[in-house]
């Protein structure tokens, strides 16, 4: 594992969220819209949405067809803007209008799975508590031997014990990274892959 982190920060000294926001209510909702999306996309949407909603108070009153065709062009737009609105209701009524800080409290929020949760926790305060596991951080966590599950929150905690708690919000950034450039899902450029002798997975 330390090997594998080693080289990949190497390789990707920038790697870091590639969502853009300014506070975490930003970067919740961004996440939120991220499902199934891509951050290009999601980005060109929260330029926007951004200007128009300020607060969970915004979000939480706008009514809900103009929240869905603001956010439409992320897909699954219905569901998403339900989300939104009840994760800014429930920041309003039981966190004072702040994003909450713990794992707790984040995931008992609408739309806030474990995955987000640790995106936020990582990126905006700085806590490694868990793993970030996306289609990436999955997929080459069981390419590279890490573990043999599928189901994401399985794979977290497998993932916990082996990386090294200051690493955690950067490995899953690394992972993100190396997975669009080299270890793609349907062909991994493995010849050109800097893991590819460290890899049970390296098709060479």
């Amino acid at each position: 594992m330390d090997e594998v982190i080693d080289r990949l920060k190497d390789e990707y000294p920038d790697a870091d969220t590639e969502l853009e926001w300014s506070n975490p209510l930003e970067l919740l909702v961004a996440v939120i819209l991220s499902a199934q999306c891509t951050d290009v996309r999601v980005n060109q949407v929260t330029e926007s949405l951004f200007e128009k909603y300020r607060s969970p108070e915004d979000y939480a009153a706008a009514p809900r067809e103009e929240l869905e065709e603001d956010v439409r062009p992320t897909g699954f737009f219905r569901n998403k803007a339900k989300s939104i609105q009840g994760m800014a209701s429930a920041v309003i009524e039981k966190h004072g209008g702040e994003v909450p800080r713990t794992m707790p409290e984040l995931v008992a929020l609408p739309g806030v799975g474990r995955k987000t949760a640790n995106v936020i926790l990582g990126n905006v305060f700085g806590v490694n508590e868990g793993v970030v596991v996306d289609t990436h951080v999955k997929r080459l966590s069981m390419r590279l031997g890490f573990t043999e599950n599928k189901d994401p929150e399985k794979v977290e905690r497998e993932l916990i014990p082996l990386v090294p708690e200051n690493d955690r919000i950067l490995f899953a950034h690394l992972l993100i990274f190396h997975g669009r450039k080299i270890c793609k899902a349907r062909k991994p450029l493995c010849p050109e892959c800097l893991l590819n002798d460290v890899c049970p997975s390296a098709e060479l």
